[in-house]
């Protein structure tokens, strides 16, 4: 092994400078400092895949009923892996995801409880989901909204969906209103 010193490298006009071979590790010991004043390219991850969706309109739903709520606009989806009212991970990007729920309610009669859950491959997920029970007291023509956010461990072709919940003994007209999110990003 030999070692180079000169303050400068630079390739051939209009060529591209490479080090090393496929297999090679080029290392850079503790306390080296890289500076670019140029276009970083392959350094790291992005924090993609990300999608935000929206619910356009209200979505009528049925009492004592957990029900999928239905996406219908995308805000934005950098991979296209929102489909279907679902975020589906892609080919080679399992890892750890931050997931968020944004979830507004309304009913126009007494109401016990409201619930957001977040389900991973068609099942709930236990520790984020939100709900909240109200035991004796009744709640009248009212509008509540939960968030329901977690960390997931999700591999590729796992899927996420957003869900909502209400309990009226009494009926009426209950409603996921619109503007409801989700909200999803690769952490790691």
């Amino acid at each position: 092994m030999s070692k180079l010193e000169t303050n400068q490298v630079d390739p051939s006009t209009g060529t591209t400078l490479t080090l090393g071979t496929s297999g090679d590790t080029i290392a850079i010991p503790s306390g080296v400092t890289i500076a670019n004043s140029g276009t970083a390219t392959g350094f790291g991850e992005t924090n993609t895949p990300a999608f935000a969706v929206k619910l356009s309109g209200d979505q009528t739903i049925s009492s004592d009923t957990v029900t999928k709520i239905t996406f219908d606009s995308e805000i934005y989806d950098t991979d296209n892996a929102f489909a279907s009212n679902k975020f589906t991970v892609p080919s080679g990007k399992a890892g750890k995801y931050f997931i968020n729920l944004q979830s507004k309610y309304h009913v126009t009669t007494d109401y016990r409880a409201v619930a957001s859950y977040i389900y991973k491959n068609g099942s709930s997920i236990e520790q984020i989901r939100m709900r909240a029970v109200y035991n004796s007291t009744l709640f009248n023509d009212g509008e509540t909204q939960f968030a329901a956010t977690g960390v997931l461990d999700l591999s590729e072709g796992d899927y996420i969906e957003g869900y909502g919940y209400i309990f009226s003994p009494n009926g009426g007209t209950l409603k996921i209103l619109a503007d409801c999110t989700m909200t999803g990003f690769k952490l790691i």
